[in-house]
């Protein structure tokens, strides 16, 4: 008999919080970013639904903000989907830390849904690696 295993490969990396679903006092997930060479916030992915108690934890790091490098941007409500995300943007402060499967589209964006680990309040945005554009980013 053969038989194969599939294994995921899957590692931590730091991203900035850029947006939000849910409200400001209680977020459900995270749209994360990182920065490219010519200082651009570019979407990398989205997070898994937060705890509660991430939520919360998360909420008092949040500032919304009209004056973002995402205003005008939409974002689909899932794999697919033709349904619009509501999100509400946040001042690109808060590095976080998520689990990601290390899969890619081709635009360079994490594949799947990162899962949170942690907040890191000690890094600022200039301390998360370049956005890495894949072959048609």
């Amino acid at each position: 008999m053969r038989a194969w295993r599939k294994y995921k490969a899957r590692r931590t990396e730091d991203a900035i919080v850029a947006a939000i679903t849910g409200s400001p006092a209680a977020p459900r997930a995270l749209l994360l970013g990182r920065y490219d060479t010519a200082g651009r916030l570019r979407y990398v992915g989205r997070s898994t639904t937060l705890s509660q108690a991430s939520g919360r934890a998360v909420a008092g790091f949040l500032n919304p903000t009209a004056d973002h490098p995402w205003t005008g941007w939409t974002f689909s409500a899932g794999w697919g989907s033709r349904e619009s995300l509501h999100v509400t943007l946040v001042v690109p402060e808060l590095v976080v830390e998520v689990g990601v499967d290390v899969a890619r589209d081709g635009a360079g964006r994490w594949r799947h849904p990162a899962r949170w680990h942690r907040m890191r309040p000690e890094l600022v945005p200039a301390d998360t690696p370049r956005f890495e554009p894949g072959p048609t980013g």
